[in-house]
């Protein structure tokens, strides 16, 4: 039952009980979400303001802009929303303090809003961040415009890629809705990296007093923040090239083998390390938001794969290794030259010219880059036998108790309860979304000539993987922050029902992949408005103004470029030192000759060189069964639970594109940070150590993470 207490020591004026501060006894059974997230509100708070949407609105928009504007070119430029939470405080408290304190009517409506509701509060401070996040996100289906105007060298309506842009981005509205309760409301779910932002939100919104001897919260994220800004000079303009240093490449640098051996770029990274922050978190991500038993998996797997089964593959010429590149995401011919595409393209109809590829080559990859196609099948079923056996049993539960409206078994945590204190967002807006979403993709395929070629059932197909996929993969990422990948299946599975045709391919990948991964976005800034308790309809309002703002601006920022850069994302025809070389869309073209041009039978199956590739299936689906046994007939072995076999399977994954030093220098300062520090000194995160409640070891992984000490560095 919610008690009015008095107010922390030190704390702001405004958080006077009287005004409406609920404070509860902090009973959450994880212990990272304990140390960092707060156990009171104020529902009286303003939450939707004026100065919501103009920061949440021009953030999303500028976001949208830079990040498209800049992934076409070589050196890409990514702002992360952590930039505008950043920014947005001072211009928010600015506002706060020049506005006229007046309402506006709206006419004809009867609705009436203030100009200036009161101080810049964490609650807008959120829903800025979620707006910007929208547009910081990216939309994937850009990518299908780019490589059909730029690569393939064809036409598109522009209403056809107006309409992509904006149905697969609001598609994963529907199974979010339909997993919230799971993925959101369960204590359990706790998404790591949310953590990261509300530490970041306390950080710069509550006052504390100094301790002698002692930062606050405030000046050791300001310390931090400066430090790292100054040092970025030294690799960023001074010494680029402590970016990546390789030391056995500086000693031998004639030796082949020896580049292979040592190179952190394009080998297996033996004493190569990087001393930039880009290298750290430029393809993986920062490995500060992610759990230390997360990054232990992640590594093991690293180390398996690229000093274990990579080597081992590679000079024993398994696939015909040594012919092509050790580590490279092009596909080859049989003279190991990069794939000629163009001469395997029927024109007339735009699919596959079989005689001419019969004649000319089948196709090849690099050794990793086929070893990483399989582990990637392995991570997809390895992913559900994992939720399926460590999770399936609470899920089944949840699921019944949620059918049964009158059931009194059901726990919740002191967030959720406080949160019972606003209306929640009606069941009938997600699948009212469905409603309408659905029918207007399926248009946007069938209408205006078929330019994309999937038929209407293709749409139907996709969104029924997503709803199926969406529940394992989000166990995984709200209690690992880690996203096992659906691109390969979605491209593996249409690829077979109608090969070579590469743009039905990318579109069924783009809606099944990208939808479930929205989904999961939306559940991510969902348990982050939990978090700070902001209203759930107001994130719902703000989430999907923010993601048609960001899919609008993307989509007239790729067709302007596209329209006025001449021989964009041609380095050949481009003149010499022009940044417009697009690598993200090569990637993403590239695999649209694997999986849609050439088709998964010409590349895994009868007809292609690695078939021997599909029983990675099989391993990944039973690879978790002995792991899960062992953990229930030994628990005095504490270290079998926190086994991860996805985690495994993918952990080199991410190999191409980004590079083995990478890897290193990510695993290096995660361990450091999630488990170092975190063991050594939590009073960093403001609490000494609490014990683990409700057996939360298991679910949420060994060792979270300084979250303080990760939002002051990133």
């Amino acid at each position: 039952m919610a008690n009015l207490l008095p107010p922390p020591q030190n704390s702001k004026p405004d958080l006077d009980p009287a005004e409406g501060w609920i404070r509860e006894e902090n009973d959450h059974p994880i212990e990272q979400v304990r140390l960092t997230v707060d156990p009171c509100d104020n529902p009286k708070q303003a939450v939707l303001t004026i100065r919501t949407w103009i920061l949440g609105t021009v953030s999303c928009a500028l976001l949208s802009f830079a990040n498209n504007f800049f992934g076409y070119r070589t050196n890409q430029l990514f702002i992360g929303p952590v930039c505008v939470q950043i920014v947005s405080l001072p211009i928010g408290r600015f506002l706060a303090s020049t506005m006229p304190k007046r309402d506006v009517r709206i006419p004809f409506t009867g609705w009436s809003f203030s100009l200036n509701p009161g101080p810049f509060n964490m609650k807008e401070h959120c829903l800025i961040t979620i707006f910007a996040n929208s547009g910081a996100g990216g939309v994937y289906s850009i990518h299908i415009v780019t490589i059909v105007r730029a690569f393939y060298h064809r036409k598109i309506n522009p209403l056809v890629a107006f309409l992509l842009a904006q149905t697969t981005q609001l598609l994963g509205y529907g199974w979010a809705g339909i997993y919230r309760k799971y993925l959101v409301e369960s204590p359990y779910m706790w998404w790591p990296a949310n953590l990261v932002q509300v530490s970041l939100f306390k950080a710069l919104h509550q006052k504390e007093k100094r301790k002698r001897g002692s930062l606050t919260r405030f000046q050791f994220f300001v310390v931090i923040f400066a430090g790292s800004f100054a040092y970025y000079a030294i690799p960023g303009y001074l010494f680029p090239a402590i970016s990546t240093v390789s030391i056995l490449c500086l000693f031998y640098k004639n030796s082949v083998t020896i580049q292979q051996i040592g190179s952190g770029m394009k080998g297996l990274g033996i004493g190569s390390f990087g001393l930039d922050w880009s290298t750290v978190a430029g393809f993986l991500g920062s490995p500060l938001g992610t759990p230390a038993s997360a990054i232990f998996n992640i590594m093991v797997g690293y180390v398996l794969v690229i000093y274990g089964l990579l080597p081992l593959a590679y000079w024993t010429n398994i696939y015909h290794a040594k012919s092509f590149p050790l580590i490279s995401s092009h596909v080859f011919d049989s003279s190991a030259k990069v794939y000629n595409t163009t001469r395997i393209i029927d024109n007339r109809t735009f699919t596959l010219n079989v005689e001419e590829q019969e004649s000319y080559s089948k196709i090849n990859m690099s050794i990793m880059f086929a070893i990483c196609y399989g582990l990637g099948f392995a991570t997809l079923t390895s992913s559900i036998m994992h939720v399926a056996l460590y999770d399936g049993k609470d899920i089944w539960k949840s699921w019944t108790r949620a059918k049964d409206s009158s059931s009194k078994e059901e726990k919740v945590d002191v967030h959720t309860r406080l949160m019972k204190n606003y209306e929640a967002v009606p069941q009938w807006w997600f699948y009212g979304l469905l409603v309408i979403v659905i029918p207007v993709s399926v248009f946007t395929c069938v209408g205006f000539g078929a330019q994309l070629q999937l038929p209407w059932w293709g749409i139907l197909l996709a969104c029924a993987m997503a709803l199926f996929f969406t529940l394992p993969i989000g166990v995984i990422t709200a209690t690992t922050n880690q996203q096992p990948g659906l691109n390969i299946i979605t491209e593996y599975i249409i690829g077979l029902i109608l090969p070579g045709k590469p743009l039905a391919n990318v579109t069924f990948k783009t809606y099944g992949y990208i939808s479930m991964t929205q989904a999961l976005s939306f559940l991510g800034d969902f348990n982050l408005g939990h978090y700070m308790k902001v209203p759930p309809k107001a994130m719902f309002i703000t989430q999907l103004a923010g993601t048609v703002i960001a899919a609008s601006v993307y989509f007239g920022t790729a067709w302007f470029l596209l329209d006025t850069v001449e021989n964009i994302c041609d380095p050949d025809n481009l003149p010499e030192g022009s940044p417009w070389t697009c690598p993200g869309d090569d990637v993403f073209y590239n695999a649209s000759i694997i999986w849609g041009l050439v088709g998964p039978v010409r590349m895994f199956g009868k007809l292609g060189i690695y078939p021997a590739l599909n029983y990675f299936f099989l391993f990944g689906l039973l690879l978790p069964i002995p792991f899960w046994w062992l953990a229930r007939s030994f628990p005095r072995c504490k270290w079998l639970k926190y086994v991860h076999i996805p985690l495994i399977l993918g952990g080199a994954g991410g190999i191409p594109p980004a590079h083995t030093v990478n890897y290193i220098t990510w695993g290096a300062v995660g361990i450091f940070f999630n488990y170092y520090i975190y063991t050594k000194y939590k009073r960093l995160v403001g609490e000494a150590h609490v014990r683990h409640v409700g057996g939360a070891g298991r679910r949420s992984g060994v060792h979270g993470g300084a979250a303080l000490l990760r939002a002051a560095v990133l």
